[in-house]
């Protein structure tokens, strides 16, 4: 795969105020949707007496079946002009998912819901970077994906909040009623970003003087050293980090019924709330410090966070262990698009190498909830946060050791 380069100066998009705050409002709405489903699917399996090996099998499928898709998402959104038909065809199908989740809370309508949610989630992720790196280009791509992040999180907060009191006060099921709502702001907010405005070579990485780009294989896309060690550390990362809330969510669940949900809530507004006010700031920075300094800042926080649950009982205590979690997720999500930016620029790879190290870390956290929930069913719950947390150690130190600066400055 060719490395990064300088390449030739481009001209400086010019995308219309009335798009740019349009995809602020799709982050900001996508984030609504997913967050709906995501973090409260646990508690909800929990209440109707799912025990954890079956809670952390309806997770493992639903990660299955995103990662059979993630490749192909990625190859879309290189290939098809249209990105916000990508994103419309996602959000509507992720609202029959939620419907299914509510209306038939037993175990085969559950896996169908989880292999059709997963599925359809896979899209999100490329489509919403090929239509931010098409409007504004490589060079602001870095603030461009902080504000995205901001936006993103931002919704994470709000769905959070408006989740744990429906699922407090009403009913479980309303939180995925919730859901199926908003998918319809979602879409008016697609609607709103001008297709014209999303440039089809930049939104793919191709080259800045107007080249051919190129759909890379597996080999092709791994013949970059500095890619290899990469995705080994993020699907570690991954690892150690996905189990770790739904793990809390079904330690909140026991005994405690709707208040479950008000914790769950609690948890993710935390986690959301640092990364809506880390994550703008993590885009400037990433253009002056580098990726490399804040990527290892959010690979330490990961071990701190997985030892830290096993010491206390408290509630309010592990809510407030979730700033962590927000330092970590808020720099990662942010900085590792930016590295596989940095390492695709030019090639018009960017989308399908994205999908490519989605679906390995999608690998990566799919195991982590069957595996971390054998762990804790056999061994208990302290057991599986210090497993994860020995992962998140090596891939610390294997990031620390392998993974070079990928941002290219200006010769002098």
């Amino acid at each position: 795969m060719p490395s990064a380069s300088i390449q030739p100066a481009e001209a400086t998009p010019s995308p219309s105020r009335t798009s740019l705050r349009a995809l602020d409002w799709l982050n900001f709405f996508l984030a609504d949707v997913q967050t709906g489903i995501g973090p409260f699917f646990a508690i909800y399996l929990a209440t109707h007496q799912w025990n954890e090996q079956h809670v952390g099998l309806a997770l493992t499928v639903g990660g299955i079946a995103g990662i059979g898709t993630q490749l192909p998402a990625g190859q879309l959104a290189d290939r098809v002009h249209s990105k916000r038909a990508l994103v419309a065809v996602g959000v509507t199908l992720l609202g029959v998912g939620a419907w299914l989740i509510a209306s038939f809370p037993t175990f085969w309508p559950e896996l169908l819901a989880q292999v059709l949610v997963g599925g359809v989630s896979s899209i999100f992720i490329p489509a919403t970077c090929a239509i931010s790196l098409g409007l504004v280009g490589p060079t602001l791509f870095d603030r461009r994906q902080g504000r995205n992040q901001t936006f993103n999180s931002a919704g994470n907060v709000t769905a959070a909040v408006v989740a744990g009191l429906l699922g407090h006060f009403v009913t479980n099921q309303s939180v995925f009623y919730f859901v199926m709502a908003l998918t319809v702001p979602t879409l008016l907010s697609l609607r709103f970003i001008h297709p014209a405005e999303i440039d089809f070579e930049r939104a793919r990485g191709a080259k800045p003087d107007g080249g051919p780009a190129h759909t890379a294989s597996f080999r092709q896309l791994l013949q970059d050293a500095r890619l290899r060690t990469f995705l080994a550390c993020a699907v570690m990362f991954h690892f150690a980090n996905a189990a770790m809330l739904p793990l809390l969510g079904e330690m909140l669940a026991k005994g405690r019924g709707r208040d479950s949900m008000l914790f769950m809530s609690a948890c993710v507004v935390t986690t959301q709330f640092v990364i809506t006010l880390l994550a703008a700031w993590t885009g400037r920075r990433a253009g002056t410090w580098g990726r490399k300094p804040l990527l290892l800042l959010a690979f330490a926080v990961l071990p701190i966070r997985g030892v830290l649950y096993t010491l206390t009982h408290d509630p309010a205590l592990r809510v407030a262990i979730q700033v962590l979690d927000g330092v970590g997720a808020g720099i990662f999500g942010v900085v590792s698009v930016l590295v596989i930016a940095d390492l695709t620029r030019g090639t018009g790879r960017f989308n399908v190498t994205l999908g490519a190290i989605t679906m390995a870390v999608g690998i990566g956290a799919s195991l982590s909830q069957v595996i971390a929930g054998t762990v804790v069913h056999r061994l208990g719950y302290p057991a599986g946060f210090l497993f994860l947390a020995a992962v998140a150690t090596v891939a610390l130190v294997l990031f620390a050791k392998a993974m070079p600066e990928t941002l290219e400055r200006p010769s002098e």
